[in-house]
């Protein structure tokens, strides 16, 4: 199942409180965006991948797909403010046919494997749009002001990761009704959900985590650490 793949690299990073870009930090001796390309890189099925990336960081990031010989980076393309408009311009940047399969992946997400890769594709193009997800451990409150107001009901409760994938035509026009409409979603698939169109689950792994905090910096190291034994 050939696809795509938009991946996203101009956050901020401000909960990991270094002051730069998280998906620059050293992680093993490589930048987190690195290891989060390679899985890329080195998948058959990857025809190409649209990296956003903040325009002060441009030649940065131009300096590490030469240096580390990517070869399936395909365009830069500058982000906007916020995550969803970013999106959208990398979507923008994708040349090919309407029906053809696109994954948008966070840039933070260095752990994602190939098997899950290729699931959440196949299911999109089956579906039309998918998305890796994991049920939720823990119990979840819904508060307001520091007050309790329900439990939810934690059988029905699915963290969603990245990928997330799509038939082109459907996230396109997800994201120009979203415009249109001045919907800001949580992620790309609640703004399919917001057209109407079902979204498939496919589980994922616990181990697909986003690197937010410094403690995931150490949880991520340890996961390389055991590869590594």
């Amino acid at each position: 199942m050939d696809y795509q793949v938009v991946v996203l690299a101009a956050g901020q990073g401000r909960r990991m409180g270094t002051g730069g870009n998280k998906v620059l930090l050293d992680l093993a001796g490589d930048p987190v965006i690195i290891h989060t390309l390679r899985v890329f890189e080195t998948d058959p099925s990857c025809t190409g991948i649209v990296l956003v990336i903040r325009k002060d960081e441009r030649e940065q990031f131009l300096n590490l797909i030469e240096g580390y010989h990517l070869k399936k980076v395909r365009k830069f393309v500058e982000g906007g403010k916020e995550r969803q408009e970013s999106v959208r311009y990398g979507l923008a940047a994708i040349e090919t046919d309407q029906k053809s399969t696109v994954l948008i992946h966070d840039g933070a997400r260095p752990f994602v494997t190939r098997q899950g890769i290729t699931r959440v594709a196949e299911a999109a193009a089956e579906y039309g749009a998918a998305l890796l997800a994991v049920p939720v451990k823990d119990t979840i409150k819904e508060a307001t002001h520091f007050s309790v107001k329900r439990t939810l009901e934690r059988k029905s409760l699915w963290a969603a990761q990245t990928p997330q994938a799509f038939r082109l035509s459907v996230i396109r026009r997800a994201h120009q009704e979203s415009v249109e409409t001045h919907f800001v979603g949580t992620d790309d698939a609640s703004l399919v959900e917001q057209m109407g169109v079902p979204v498939k689950i496919v589980e994922g792994s616990y181990r697909n985590i986003k690197l937010t905090t410094p403690e995931d910096l150490v949880i991520a190291q340890i996961f390389l650490e055991r590869e590594e034994e």
